[in-house]
């Protein structure tokens, strides 16, 4: 494709695996998964073996000799089972991964990350582990469609830390609608006790084709108003930061040293491979993703077909648009000497409403800016745009 350009300094250093099967489809999930009781750790393992020789085929987004960072999302990958990470360091070359600097995550569900689990994935390298706990409360859980009680994510984060992994990341979701009655600051209490170093905080949105978000379309789920989900996206920034987190991005907050690295690789715009099913893979310009649906998939690679559904290039005012969307939600910002004179004066105005904090040459948004985080990267973008349009 004209215009491609290859990964600089020996490839890319980034890959994200899914791992797409779940015992059950939550409530409110929107994503590339397939319902099984078991995770088929053979066929998955056999179809990424088959997507990584037709990447060696084709040469794109070829993997640097040593990796920085593998994330395995999903799904529910800790379904796989505990030799499910040996396997899969076998397909990306155990040569890559075999260094002290790799961060290795996995996510994992409380209930299914069992002893044996914890012990075989560490003792394959995986170093982090992000728990999808969502609420510590079983009204809350029940209401979610999650299969696990509000003790199992204190029992699973003892099992981690128990095989020697203590970069442990906890899930939470918040706005849910009142009718659940879920007690959110007792959520965070739950957390904090825990002591994990990380935690990811995300508001329940009712995505089209969900059951939530049929039930909320025919009117049997009334949404939280925007009034609660601002109180309490604003009570978690203020009792975490209190507690010694640092907001570093808009849903995530992580003691000194214990930011998601991967994550980051997303957020800065670096290059990233993504493997499986619905998976994204990124090297500006040019970004692709493979089939969603995991049978698509898995049929293409035991065909050599190449299992990527669409690609685009981005165009340079698409470019400008991502990258301060991507870095206002950050909180390093963006830097003020990339604004032209009329972004600046907006900007001022959004200083006077408290929406953003200017300093050490970044623009930073607060908590009550990050509320309003996309209104706000339009107004800019459409600032900037007039800027640069020929006279």
């Amino acid at each position: 494709m004209a215009g491609r350009r290859e990964p600089g300094q020996g490839g890319v250093r980034a890959v994200y695996v899914h791992a797409p099967f779940c015992a059950r489809r939550c409530f409110y999930c929107d994503f590339a998964v397939t319902v099984s009781r078991t995770g088929d750790l053979e066929g998955w393992l056999k179809a990424l073996r088959g997507e990584m020789a037709i990447l060696e085929q084709e040469g794109c987004f070829p993997l640097a000799s040593t990796l920085e960072t593998v994330f395995v999302g999903g799904g529910t990958p800790s379904l796989l089972g505990p030799g499910a990470m040996r396997g899969l360091a076998g397909v990306l070359g155990p040569g890559r991964m075999d260094h002290a600097e790799l961060e290795w995550t996995a996510e994992a569900n409380p209930e299914s990350f069992t002893s044996e689990v914890a012990v075989g994935w560490a003792r394959a390298g995986v170093n982090r582990i992000s728990l999808g706990a969502q609420s510590f409360q079983m009204g809350s859980l029940k209401w979610m469609g999650r299969l696990h009680g509000p003790e199992a994510p204190a029992e699973a984060v003892r099992r981690a830390r128990h095989a020697g992994i203590g970069n442990i990341s906890l899930d939470l979701i918040f706005g849910l609608p009142e009718e659940v009655e879920r007690d959110w600051e007792k959520d965070l209490d739950s957390a904090l006790d825990l002591g994990v170093p990380h935690l990811s905080l995300y508001g329940l949105t009712a995505e089209a084709g969900t059951p939530l978000g049929r039930s909320v379309s025919q009117g049997r789920v009334v949404p939280v108003g925007d009034n609660r989900y601002r109180e309490e996206f604003l009570l978690a920034s203020d009792r975490l930061e209190g507690a010694g987190y640092r907001q570093y991005e808009v849903s995530n907050f992580a003691r000194p040293g214990f930011e998601s690295r991967h994550n980051l690789t997303y957020w800065e715009l670096r290059p990233y491979l993504g493997l499986g099913n619905s998976a994204h893979s990124y090297n500006f310009p040019l970004r692709r993703w493979n089939l969603r649906g995991w049978s698509e998939y898995q049929r293409a690679v035991r065909e050599g077909v190449s299992p990527v559904a669409e690609e685009e290039e981005l165009t340079p005012e698409a470019a400008r648009l991502e990258a301060l969307w991507l870095g206002l939600r950050t909180g390093a910002g963006i830097p003020l000497a990339t604004l032209s004179s009329e972004g600046r004066a907006l900007v001022r105005g959004w200083v006077a409403k408290g929406y953003a904090l200017c300093g050490s040459g970044a623009l930073r948004l607060t908590p009550e800016g990050w509320l309003l985080l996309d209104q706000l990267t339009l107004d800019l973008d459409a600032v900037e745009e007039a800027g640069s349009a020929p006279p």
